[in-house]
Parts: structure tokens; C-alpha cells; sequence
């Protein structure tokens, strides 16, 4: 999963501004932390998409969070998207060879690189396998 810490601090204008250390281009705000942070996960993946995804960026890294700093996580479907996008970005495998690689539409491809779309998690897995990545998927106690 991917987990990014956040800056909480409170507005001029009484808001609770969110700020992502390591990916500058996230920003919102809510009116109470619960609120700041409930617009964060939708801001981050806003950010990861246009600001890096179409922009064909490598993908910020998440540094580790300091003790009781709040944190965004990924939801999972994302993640698994996200880390097909970067296996592409590290390979210079493009949305056409990777189709051509599944044997599928290049439209296909463009649907598994979209974070709003709701991919099937064995279309993921096949997509990952081609780039030699394995899907890996764990779960935890909650905290």
C-alpha cells in the first residue's frame, strides 16, 4: 500500500488546510480535520493522475510519517494501478506494446491506467505479470 504522510495546519480563514510533504501538487482543505482528511485521499489521487500519470513522471515515493502524523493510504484498486503505470514508466513500455503484450484493445490498457475506472483485480494481475511484477495483496489488523 501505498501511505503518504500530511500536514494539517489551520487556515486564515479558519479551514484546515492538508498538504502532501512529497507530492506538492495535493492540496484541500476541510472545515474540521475528519473533513480535511476525508478530501485528502480524492486530492492525492487527483495529484497522482494528472500530475504525474499524464505528465509521464515517475511516481513519489511516500516517506516514512513522523510519530502521530496523520497519513492517506492509497485505496488498493489505485495501488494496484498505480504500480502498473510505473512498472510501464521503468520498463518504456508503452499503453500499445503492453496491450499487444495481453493480447487486448489498447482501449483496455487506457481503462487499467485509469484511477476512476473499476478494473477487474485479474485483469491487474495479468497486466502486472506481464511486466514481470506479481500482484501481492495483504491484510492487516486494523489499528
Amino acid at each position: 500500500m501505498l501511505t503518504y504522510p500530511v500536514i494539517l495546519t489551520l487556515d486564515d480563514n479558519g479551514t484546515i488546510m492538508v498538504e502532501f510533504p512529497d507530492v506538492p501538487e495535493a492540496l484541500t482543505c476541510g472545515r474540521d480535520d475528519a473533513e480535511a482528511l476525508a478530501m485528502a485521499e480524492d486530492a492525492l489521487l487527483v495529484a497522482l493522475a494528472g500530475a504525474y500519470m499524464d505528465e509521464h513522471r515517475p511516481l513519489p515515493q511516500p516517506s516514512s510519517p513522523a510519530p502521530d502524523q496523520p497519513t492517506v493510504t492509497v485505496p488498493p484498486l489505485a495501488t494496484a494501478k498505480l504500480a502498473i503505470y510505473q512498472a510501464m514508466l521503468d520498463q518504456g513500455v508503452s499503453q500499445t506494446e503492453l496491450a499487444a503484450r495481453l493480447d487486448c484493445d489498447p482501449r483496455q490498457v487506457r481503462r487499467l491506467l485509469d484511477l476512476n475506472h473499476r478494473s477487474r483485480l485479474d485483469q491487474m494481475e495479468k497486466a502486472l505479470q506481464a511486466l514481470g511484477r506479481q500482484l501481492v495483496i495483504e491484510v492487516h489488523q486494523a489499528a
